[in-house]
């Protein structure tokens, strides 16, 4: 049992290396996730010469199938429209090596706790949500953190560093923002979920600390975290005010504690934007529409207003169907005789429209049936969590209108329990009734 705690923080690690990635300095080679997508796939080949047993069942088949229709959507724009942006052209091998680091995570997670449930998975990437953040903000705090962080931590952007924003460890910008929204919702569900056990102190109040935690530094990361947010809240509104989902005790439980921690974290917050340089801006940046509408009467956001002009829609027929094989720009296409854009095509950065602009409505329709397809699986084996997984693929279409990022991922350790050793039959069993 002792052992067991020590081997916690391991667990916390690889978590972390799963859900935010980032490459090494010292090993340019390949980032976290394909690491430990090369575990898996050694853990693969010993559970399958224990076991005897078979890795693909039929659900899983079918959404590597639309997996490779992506795959096939985005090699059918480039042939047809004679270019090279093969920017989902090995979609196929990227959702499979999701899957293959999320399998050894969840073998590990079993491995050290004896079950791996929901919960167990849940609270894990939690705890690492919460954990980026802090260490996010500590870094501003203290120099020399950030330069020991900046040691290992190769590259810049969504997985690397990116001076003038709050970044984690393979932590930054919206790509994250969305990952910490997935954490926000998962905790809206926990919630109730954990008030029926009769361990407030145990289950309830970790999740809220962890909630104020990611939603605030979270948003300060990344803004996307307020889809998220609201979301979450939206939900749990409708539990404190129903008598549907859970008791009346239980209900004034997670009222008391939400409250009180909600109410101290703002007079918390009040206090450091007053008297803090650092949580003066990044509070500022986290909440500007908040700001602006205290300070101004209507939500003005920076990015809001970037997104509605980026928001544009192909104007032929062509490329509504096929798009026109342009995601990333064109500033490395062979074949482009024009001027030079090294942004986005079409200097869009939504989601919908870089989609539709790249593989069409055809690429697109299959990409959104393959995430569909994703949480109707994990829905069908978990019955009691349906209605997280469903906000998490509304959130996923949320997402969307604002960056062309998935959150896969998030969904990928659950498609990993009936597989091989990382959960037995009665495991599933339990997993379907938490």
């Amino acid at each position: 049992m002792q052992a067991k705690y020590f081997l916690i923080p391991i667990v916390v690690i690889l978590t972390s290396f799963f859900y935010f990635p980032f490459v090494f300095t010292f090993f340019p080679a390949a980032n976290t996730k394909m690491m430990l997508a090369a575990c898996g796939l050694v853990m693969l080949f010993f559970n399958l010469g224990k076991t005897r047993t078979g890795f693909i069942d039929k659900d899983f088949f079918l959404i590597s199938l639309l997996a490779l229709g992506v795959s096939a959507a985005s090699f059918t724009t480039m042939v047809l429209n004679n270019t090279t942006d093969n920017s989902y052209l090995s979609y196929i091998v990227s959702m499979w090596v999701w899957v293959g680091a999320a399998y050894f995570l969840v073998n590990v997670i079993k491995a050290v706790h004896g079950k791996v449930t929901v919960e167990l998975v849940c609270f894990y990437m939690i705890a690492v949500g919460a954990l980026q953040c802090l260490l996010a903000f500590s870094m501003v705090l203290y120099a020399p953190l950030k330069d020991f962080v900046d040691s290992f931590l190769a590259g810049e952007g969504f997985m690397g560093k990116f001076e003038g924003r709050l970044y984690g460890i393979g932590c930054a910008l919206d790509v994250a923002g969305g990952r910490m929204a997935v954490l926000l919702v998962m905790i809206a569900f926990l919630l109730p979920q954990m008030a029926g056990k009769g361990k407030p102190l145990r289950y309830i109040v970790p999740l809220v600390v962890a909630y104020c935690i990611i939603a605030v530094i979270g948003n300060m990361i990344g803004r996307t975290t307020t889809v998220g947010m609201l979301l979450s809240l939206a939900y749990l509104a409708f539990v404190l005010f129903s008598d549907k989902v859970i008791g009346e005790k239980d209900r004034k439980t997670i009222t008391g504690w939400l409250a009180g921690f909600v109410a101290g974290a703002v007079i918390v917050l009040t206090v450091l934007y007053n008297v803090s340089d650092p949580w003066h801006k990044y509070l500022r940046f986290g909440f500007e529409g908040f700001f602006s509408l205290a300070e101004k009467g209507r939500w003005e956001v920076t990015s809001n207003t970037m997104l509605m002009q980026g928001l544009i829609f192909p104007d032929n027929l062509k490329t509504w169907i096929i798009g026109d094989g342009y995601m990333s720009g064109m500033a490395n296409d062979l074949y482009y005789q024009g001027p030079l854009w090294y942004g986005f095509y079409m200097g869009t950065d939504a989601g919908y429209s870089r989609f539709l602009f790249y593989f069409g409505i055809v690429g697109l329709g299959i990409f959104m049936a393959f995430m569909a397809k994703v949480c109707s699986v994990c829905m069908k084996r978990f019955v009691k969590y349906k209605y997280m997984f469903l906000t998490i693929l509304l959130l996923n279409c949320a997402i969307w209108v604002k960056v062309s990022t998935d959150i896969f991922l998030a969904f990928a350790p659950f498609l990993c329990f009936g597989m091989a050793d990382s959960c037995r039959d009665d495991d599933m069993q339990e997993t379907s009734e938490v």
